[in-house]
């Protein structure tokens, strides 16, 4: 190796500039401020009083500190003493007790803080002990609301009184600076106080409007299961009764409304689950899975009513609530046609985009449309039934129409988008 090369060997091993250190970054600093935060938060109320007076206690007697704090009235000033300290710690340590008993706390820590400024102790943290009890009873008082700030006022005016007695310098326009400074912090508590209450209200509310949207929704779910599966086994068993010299069709009979019941049990028994459940308990999927439309159309058909099904295009993958949505449509329509034009034919037609699916179901019928009265319009809903359809697609951003037919008879159309969510 030449001296060159051992030269440039050791310059590559040294290190060209200082050595970085490792700093925490301000997003890292942000976390564990907000860790620290949660856990301070999550404690009961009254061990955080506790542990804030034992803190604020220490800061008092702690140098700087302890000479930084407020000072009214100007008095001649004398050294410490023992009862000097005793007045410190009446305004420092009624803080363990400011959220369950603001109103204790401010008459502790406001007596001694008047005994103290009326004997002339010299500033200490510890006096500001009573604008944290002012706020206290602004932010957590809950009785006496009205005469307690009436009393703190009277109080007040004795603190003034005694120290324009005992000589004190200060002015009448001192005394109301001072006096709308105090008002001004215990308006600060009843401000944060409006403000939580506010929050809880809201709160509530919220939770209010999601148990009615549940109820709702476990109604429709309950209306359709029952009026569909009912219906169908009442229709199957009055046409059973005339099969008794037919004992192959009698059979077949008796199983679809075996298989009827069967159905509405397991929709029940999934619906009460729900009403049921609580915490972890609650079933994972709330909403029931949609059956298939042609096993229902067959099911309908099984019960004497004449139902053909049309459907054109691909189905599109589906959000699980747009395909409960297309199933109950078509179950409600089929549960009206039997109720209210039994025998007549329907026609039962789905049409798929990659968006959309359309879904019409037209009933045959002399009559009035079935559900409406005469004469209705071509968007009145006829029932419970539709208006629970109704409802279900326009959550989902859908479009709902049912109402008599120009060619007579009643149909319910509705525009499903495929990417709903229930």
């Amino acid at each position: 190796m030449t001296e060159d090369q051992a030269v440039r060997g050791a310059a590559a091993r040294t290190p060209s500039g200082p050595a970085r250190v490792s700093l925490p970054s301000a997003a890292a600093a942000a976390a564990r401020l907000r860790r620290l935060s949660r856990w301070w938060g999550a404690r009961p109320a009254a061990v955080r009083d506790r542990e804030f007076a034992l803190v604020f206690t220490v800061l008092s007697f702690a140098e700087p500190l302890s000479r930084v704090g407020a000072r009214f009235g100007d008095l001649p000033a004398r050294g410490a003493s023992v009862a000097g300290v005793l007045l410190v710690l009446g305004q420092t340590l009624p803080l363990a007790v400011r959220t369950r008993w603001p109103a204790v706390c401010l008459a502790l820590t406001g007596s001694s803080f008047a005994v103290h400024e009326c004997l002339g102790y010299p500033a200490t943290f510890g006096s500001l002990g009573l604008y944290i009890a002012l706020y206290s009873v602004g932010a957590h008082q809950e009785r006496l609301r009205r005469a307690i700030p009436a009393a703190a006022t009277g109080g007040y005016l004795v603190f003034a009184i005694a120290l324009h007695a005992l000589g004190s310098p200060a002015g009448l326009i001192d005394y109301l600076v001072y006096y709308l400074v105090l008002v001004a912090i215990g308006g600060l508590g009843v401000l944060v106080r409006g403000r939580r209450a506010h929050e809880a209200e809201r709160r509530r509310l919220s939770a209010q409007a999601a148990i009615d949207a549940e109820r709702r929704r476990l109604a429709r779910e309950l209306h359709d299961v029952v009026t569909h599966h009912v219906t169908a086994m009442v229709v199957q068993a009055g046409a059973a009764q005339y099969l008794t010299h037919s004992p192959d069709r009698l059979g077949e009979a008796l199983d679809a409304i075996n298989g009827t019941g069967r159905r509405a049990l397991a929709e029940l028994r999934f619906l009460l689950g729900v009403l049921e459940a609580t915490g972890e308990s609650a079933p994972h999927e709330r909403t029931p899975l949609p059956g298939r439309v042609p096993d229902l159309v067959e099911q309908t058909r099984a019960g004497g009513q004449p139902v053909e099904l049309v459907e054109d295009g691909e189905q599109p993958t589906m959000a699980m609530g747009a395909r409960l949505t297309t199933y109950r449509v078509v179950q409600e329509s089929l549960t009206n046609a039997v109720k209210y034009a039994p025998g007549r034919p329907t026609l039962v037609r789905l049409a798929h985009t990659p968006d959309w699916t359309d879904v019409e179901v037209t009933t045959a019928d002399d009559g009035p449309g079935v559900g409406a009265p005469r004469g209705a319009g071509p968007h009145v809903s006829g029932g419970r039934g539709l208006a629970g359809l109704r409802e279900r697609v326009e959550m989902l951003g859908g479009q709902f129409a049912a109402g008599p037919h120009p060619d007579g008879g009643f149909r319910v159309h509705a525009r499903i988008p495929s990417g709903g969510a229930a």
